[in-house]
Formats: C-alpha cells, structure tokens, sequence
C-alpha cells in the first residue's frame, strides 16, 4: 500500500482540513490520557512550521447524532493547545456561521478545532452534503486518525472525495509497522485478545487460525469461549448469543493446528470495586453471583511461559477489568512481560493503551504500540480499509 503522505503536499498559505483521532478519556475537568493527542503533534507541527493555516476535526466518544455537553471538544482543545505551545480557537460546531467567520480570519500558523463531529447524524451517515460542506472550508486533507481509517464517515472518508488528501506521519507509520504482519512472520506466533466483545474479534481469530500458533484470550471474551466449553460462568460478562460462534472458532482452531487458549481459572468476585473480597477460582467451581474479572494465576503462568517463546506477538485487548486494583494483576503482568521477550511485540487498542499509561510503562519498549483498535484489527485481517484506500497514490 503506497500513501500519499504530506511531504508530497504543498501547504504553504494552504488551509489544511486535518481529521485526527483526539476520542481521549477526560475525567475531572481534564484529558486523562493524551497519548492520541501526542501522536498526532508531528503531522500538525510539520503543517505549521510548514505555513499551514489548520482546520482540526474529530469525534469524542458516542453522543449519537445530538449536543452532548459532556463530550464537547473544549477540554482537547485545551490539552492541544498546551502541548503545541499555539492559541488553538474553538468553535461549537462543525458547519455553520460562526464556522465561515472562523476559517476567514485564519492566518498562516493558526489552528481552528471544530466541534465533536459525531453531534451531526450526517458524520457516520457519510453524508456527501455534510462532508462537501466541511471540504469547502479547506484547500486540501490530511488524515493522521488512523483509529478511525476503518470506518467510512464524513469527515475520515467522505471529504477525500472533494480535496487532494495524504495521510499524515502518524498514519504512514501504523501502516509501515502493522503491513508486514501481513505476510510471513517469524514463529512462534502468539496473538493475545483480551476486551468485552467477541464482534470486533471475529475476524482477526479467523485470519490467524492458519498462522498463528497460539491464541490466548482474556476479558469479556475468554468468558463467552468459557460458556462455549459448557462451563458455568456465574454472573461474568459474556455475549450469550455469541457462544455457537466462539464454540465453532475452536473447531475450526482444532483443524488448523492453532491452540486458541481459554484460562482455565480466574480471580472471581460477587461484585467490582478497589476493595472487595476475590478468590483464585478453577472455572469449574464457578457459579452462583460469582463474577470472572480476570485471569486466575495458575493461567496467568501459563500465558506468560507461551508468550517467553514467543518470535512474534500481537495484542489486542486487557485480559481483566485492569482499572480496578485486584483485577489489575492480569494485564499489568503481561505488559511487563512484553517489555522484555526477546520477539516482536505490536501492542492495540484503546483500553491498551490506557493500561500502560496507567502501569506506567514506556511505550518505546515494545517494537509497535498502535493508537487503533478496530482499526488494526481490521488491517490484520486484510481488509481494505476506507480512510486509508482514499490516501492511496
């Protein structure tokens, strides 16, 4: 895949429509986590120190078409703004009057942030008049959100359509680490998913059956390939209707000769908190109001001895509720782990990358830390991908 990348693009006294991936946790008046606003800093220093006048979009969260006060882009602006060192002006939406007067006054160097794109139904829809609208205020598009390349919205593919578009550095350098995967990679190769929903694994399981030689599973869906063995699993997050698919994966596993590992203990509780009562359960003793919230200890070595042989290693997912301290163990382990095997480690996701950040491990560590989720996932499996195939040469 050859991307048109901004080096190619003249920018000077140009106004550049950027569409990044800023969907960071806030909490408290503030952004949480920033690691997506900090990838994104080469591509807008670069348009800036390049004589770019900025139009900077993104989505925050879901707020499903309508103003949603809580998911406004305020508190990004802010973080932006104090990590490029430049006045970032704010607007309360996306298209509009107060927009155009915007766009008019920018200069070369200065930077306009437009409001929650998913506040407008028209985003997801794709809609062609939408994205016109938001294409018209710009003379050319550089997509640097490779969290969102894998859905074809208004402003990640629908305005390529009206603009010369390249991909920004962030892109270029997802595309660059996560392609090779592709092809032949060096074995033994382990693929880690952890989260809460089968749905956005599917695929990935059924592209690996074939290459990888080990698939551990944690979280959410460990518990749903657990009812799939016939094991009680209590009041544990689960997707009942997906068990007929996670039973059928493993047949399918069994044929290729891939070994899909399913923990065969978890650390249980009755309910979820910083300080409640767990115990090291086998998953045949669980039952009742029992929740499984991550992976017993006995499974947890288990894991880790795969993994220490391991050549090639992908994850996506936290194997337990890691945000909460007795459920933590799980994932804080294996991400120490993966600082120090000896093979390739390509790390995704959002809940990802927000454990590292809150285990406090650097990210340099590992060979490719990915700010998309779906979107590597969906790359993975070889799938063309919107955002990415309009910034093809």
């Amino acid at each position: 895949m050859e991307l048109k990348t901004i080096k190619d693009a003249e920018v000077k006294d140009k106004t550049v429509l950027v569409r990044v991936d800023f969907n960071v946790p806030l909490e408290k008046g503030e952004v949480k986590d920033d690691t997506r606003i900090v990838e994104s800093l080469p591509t807008l220093q670069y348009l800036l120190k390049s004589g770019a006048k900025l139009i900077i979009m993104s989505h925050l969260g879901r707020p499903k078409g309508e103003n949603n006060d809580e998911l406004k882009m305020n508190l990004v602006a802010v973080r932006l703004s104090e990590l490029l060192k430049v006045d970032v002006k704010k607007v309360d939406s996306c298209i509009g009057e107060e927009v155009d007067e915007a766009v008019a006054a920018l200069e070369a160097g200065d930077v306009l942030m437009l409001e929650n794109t998913r506040f407008h139904d028209e985003e997801k829809k794709n809609d062609t008049k939408f994205a016109k609208k938001l294409a018209n205020y710009a003379d050319l598009f550089v997509s640097d959100a490779f969290g969102t390349v894998h859905r074809a919205h208004a402003s990640t593919e629908g305005v390529a359509h009206h603009l010369d578009s390249y991909a920004g550095f962030l892109i270029e350098k997802e595309v660059e680490a996560l392609s090779p995967l592709l092809g032949e990679v060096e074995k033994p190769f382990v693929l880690i998913l952890g989260g809460a929903k089968i749905d956005t694994k599917i695929g990935v399981i059924k592209a690996y059956l074939g290459k990888a030689d080990s698939i551990l599973l944690g979280g959410g869906l460990a518990n749903t390939f657990a009812a799939a063995k016939g094991f009680n699993v209590g009041e544990s997050l689960y997707e009942k209707d997906k068990v007929e698919v996670a039973r059928e994966l493993m047949l399918e596993a069994e044929k290729s000769g891939c070994e899909i590992v399913v923990p065969g203990g978890f650390i249980v509780a009755d309910e979820i908190g910083d300080n409640v009562l767990t115990a090291d359960m086998e998953i045949t003793g669980v039952e009742g109001n029992m929740k499984m919230l991550d992976i017993g200890v006995k499974s947890l070595y288990k894991f880790l001895g795969i993994l220490e042989k391991a050549k090639t290693i992908i994850w996506n997912g936290p194997v337990g509720l890691y945000e909460k301290t007795p459920f933590s163990r799980g994932t804080r382990e294996i991400a120490d782990a993966l600082r120090e095997v000896k093979g390739k480690t390509y790390l995704g996701g959002g809940d990802t990358l927000s454990a590292l950040k809150m285990f406090g491990f650097d990210r340099d560590k590992y060979t490719h830390v990915s700010t998309g989720g779906g979107a590597m996932l969906e790359l993975l499996e070889g799938k063309e991908l919107p955002g990415l195939k309009v910034l093809t040469k």
